[in-house]
C-alpha cells in the first residue's frame, strides 16, 4: 500500500543530514510539505531546501533553528504557521551524541545533551501540539535510542537523554489522544550516520556482530519507519517505541 501525505505539513528537526534528511526525503516522496530546521547557516539550510524540492517536488521549507533555545523554537513554530496554517507531523530528530565516563563528563557536556536532547525535544513538543489541535489531528514521532532502552557504559548522560524522550512519548500519547494526536518513538540501532563516523572499521564489525541481520542500518531504515508511524496506516499506534535496529535488541 502507497502512503499518501499530500496536505500534511510535516517538521523534521534537525533535518539537512542523516537521519534527518532521510526523513525529510521520505515524507516529501509520500506528498508532504516539509519544513527542515537545523543549526548550519540559512544558506546550507537553504541549499538543502532546494535539494529537496528538486528530489521530490514540492514547496517546503528551511529555517535555521537551535532547538535548545525556547525563544527560537518558539520563532521558527510562528513561521511555519505564517507559511502554512497547520503542522500534521513533528520527527523530533535533532540531538547531540557524546560519550564519555561519568566520572569525567563535564558538568558543561551534560547540560549540553541535556538542552539540546530532552530540551529540545520538549520545546518542540510545546508549540507543534499547539498548531496539531487546530486540525484535530497530528504524529508525533521522537528519535530515541537502543541504548535509552537498555543504557550503555561510557555513554551514561547521552542513554539518559533517550530515556527521556521515551517517557514524553508515553505521557504525550496519554495527554494530547484526546485531540487526535498520537505521540511515539523509535529506537534505533547502530545506524551508519556522522555519529559513528570516527568509529574504526574494527568497531563496526564488533557491533555488527552484535546484530542479528548481520548489518549495519542506515538512515533510510529509520525513514521507512518514521513514514509509516507519521502515516494514517499507523492510526491506532499511539504511546509505542518501535526498534528499528536489525535484532540488536531481543
Amino acid at each position: 500500500m502507497k502512503i499518501d501525505l499530500n496536505a500534511r505539513v510535516a517538521f523534521v528537526t534537525g533535518g539537512t543530514r542523516g537521519i534527518g534528511w532521510a526523513c525529510a526525503k521520505a515524507l516529501a516522496y509520500a506528498g508532504a510539505t516539509v519544513v527542515i530546521s537545523g543549526v548550519n547557516n540559512q544558506d546550507k539550510i537553504e541549499r538543502k531546501r532546494r535539494e529537496l524540492e528538486s528530489l521530490a517536488g514540492g514547496n517546503h521549507l528551511g529555517i535555521k533553528c537551535d532547538v535548545s533555545n525556547p525563544q527560537a523554537v518558539k520563532e521558527c513554530y510562528t513561521t511555519i504557521f505564517k507559511h502554512f496554517r497547520r503542522l500534521d507531523i513533528l520527527v523530533n530528530n535533532a540531538g547531540v551524541m557524546e560519550s564519555g565516563l561519568l566520572g569525567i563528563t563535564t558538568p558543561e557536556s551534560i547540560k549540553r545533551i541535556n538542552d539540546i536532547n530532552i530540551n529540545g525535544a520538549l520545546y518542540n513538543l510545546q508549540y507543534a501540539v499547539k498548531l496539531m489541535m487546530r486540525n484535530n489531528y497530528g504524529s508525533l514521532i521522537s528519535i530515541s535510542s537502543v541504548v535509552g532502552l537498555k543504557g550503555s557504559g561510557g555513554q551514561i548522560v547521552y542513554s539518559t537523554s533517550k530515556s527521556a524522550l521515551i517517557g514524553l512519548t508515553k505521557s504525550a500519547a496519554k495527554e494530547f489522544g484526546k485531540d487526535g494526536i498520537r505521540a511515539n518513538a523509535i529506537a534505533p540501532g547502530f545506524i551508519d550516520t556522522d555519529l559513528i563516523k570516527d568509529f574504526s572499521e574494527e568497531k563496526r564489525q564488533q557491533v555488527t556482530e552484535t546484530i542479528a541481520l548481520g548489518r549495519i542500518g542506515t538512515p533510510e531504515d529509520i525513514a521507512q519507519s518514521v513514514l509509516f508511524l507519521a502515516s494514517d496506516m499507523a492510526h491506532y499506534i499511539t504511546g509505542q517505541v518501535l526498534g528499528v535496529d536489525g535484532g540488536m535488541v531481543i
